[in-house]
């Protein structure tokens, strides 16, 4: 699955660190989905915490407006259904911890122990099954609450839930209204990068068969096959993040992302590959340990097709990896004719169905390509376009 000049995932990301100032970083950032996905999602938490500023200070006229902006910090979260199905939770905890805060004042004044009594108390109504781990949130909102003035009026109680409200409105509202979240950027950039790089892994193999694999070879390109399972893993939590953040979301073009099933068949697809790619490396070390020795005419065919195959992937190219596949099967039809010996075959034989493996799962990976990518905003592909290396 080619990028179309999205490079770099989440993943690569803990393997590459160029940087920050310089222009590979940069570069980098501009083609990076989840980059420019988390820059839009901290900009609305920024507008949506100042404009619940604004409007408890300046319309409301509340004097002490800290809840409004905190309440909206907590509400806004990375979809659309987490915002409204945990905002309840969020907007409980936050009100609990308001309430907390004034019935240890009024008990006991502001001093040690009011504060110590507001923290275990907090915590422990955070902990109940309802509130699912806000046990932070009531502490923390009684903390401030009561460290920042505390008074036994009733109309400041309300005034401090008005706040509340005011944020947890505007919260809900921002992500709601604005640019509500569709995070189908980040999975498909996390896909497209695996595939890219089960490619460059094959590549690599065949170049390391061509002048002869070393026991460090091999161990690395296990340890390679890890580091993708790892990022498999990740791209599985972000295309069950891209569903979930269809759901409940005003977009049009949220609704072809409800149920992504196709892009499960194809991580399923990749998953295969990983674990062929695995099985040859294990294949070639045993071979290194064994003291086995490749008939060259086996060797430069394999490799052959061994580095056209990586190729193939990376680029995502459908038509070559058929005829690949056709490819080997004459190969094979060859090594039959020539009468084969049949001590060879264990290792001849498991090489080429690791690689068969590989061209049948990746096959369907290729077809799919595109995923559908939604192009970047104008502004920023112009951006992204003027950082590219002339």
């Amino acid at each position: 699955m080619s990028t179309h000049g999205q490079d770099v995932t989440t993943a690569e990301v803990g393997r590459r660190t160029p940087h920050v100032w310089s222009t590979t970083w940069w570069r980098e950032r501009l083609h990076d989905a989840v980059f420019w996905t988390d820059v839009t999602q901290l900009a609305k938490t920024v507008l949506a915490a100042t404009l619940a500023w604004v409007l408890a200070t300046s319309v409301f006229r509340l004097e002490q407006a800290f809840l409004a902006p905190w309440a909206a910090l907590l509400v806004v979260n990375s979809t659309v259904y987490r915002t409204l199905s945990q905002g309840g939770r969020q907007v409980a905890a936050t009100v609990l911890g308001v309430l907390v805060a004034s019935a240890a004042g009024q008990a006991l004044g502001l001093d040690v122990a009011s504060v110590a009594v507001a923290m275990a108390v907090g915590l422990a109504i955070g902990s109940v099954a309802l509130l699912e781990g806000q046990e932070t949130t009531v502490a923390a909102t009684a903390l401030v609450v009561l460290t920042t003035g505390f008074s036994d009026d009733d109309s400041v109680l309300l005034a401090r839930l008005l706040d509340t409200g005011v944020g947890i409105g505007v919260g809900i509202g921002v992500n709601l209204l604005v640019w509500p979240p569709l995070r189908r950027r980040t999975a498909i950039a996390a896909m497209d990068a695996i595939d890219d790089a089960i490619g460059g892994l094959l590549v690599d193999m065949a170049d390391g068969v061509r002048r002869g694999v070393t026991t460090q070879d091999a161990t690395a390109w296990v340890e390679r096959t890890r580091d993708l399972d790892d990022d498999l893993d990740a791209a599985w939590a972000l295309v069950r993040q891209a569903r979930e953040s269809a759901r409940l979301n005003p977009r049009r073009s949220a609704r072809g992302w409800r149920d992504p099933a196709a892009w499960h068949s194809l991580l399923k697809r990749m998953e295969q590959a990983i674990a062929e790619c695995r099985s040859l490396a294990r294949t070639l070390s045993l071979g290194v340990e064994s003291g086995s020795e490749w008939d060259d005419g086996f060797r430069v065919r394999f490799v052959t097709l061994l580095h056209e195959s990586g190729k193939a992937v990376e680029d995502a190219d459908h038509q070559p990896l058929v005829e690949l596949r056709e490819r080997l099967d004459v190969f094979v039809d060859d090594l039959t004719e020539a009468g084969l010996p049949a001590r060879l075959w264990p290792e001849y034989g498991g090489v080429l169905t690791n690689l068969r493996n590989v061209l049948n799962a990746m096959d369907e990976v290729a077809r799919a390509n595109p995923l559908g990518q939604p192009p970047l905003p104008f502004r920023l592909r112009r951006a992204a376009e003027q950082a590219q290396p002339r």
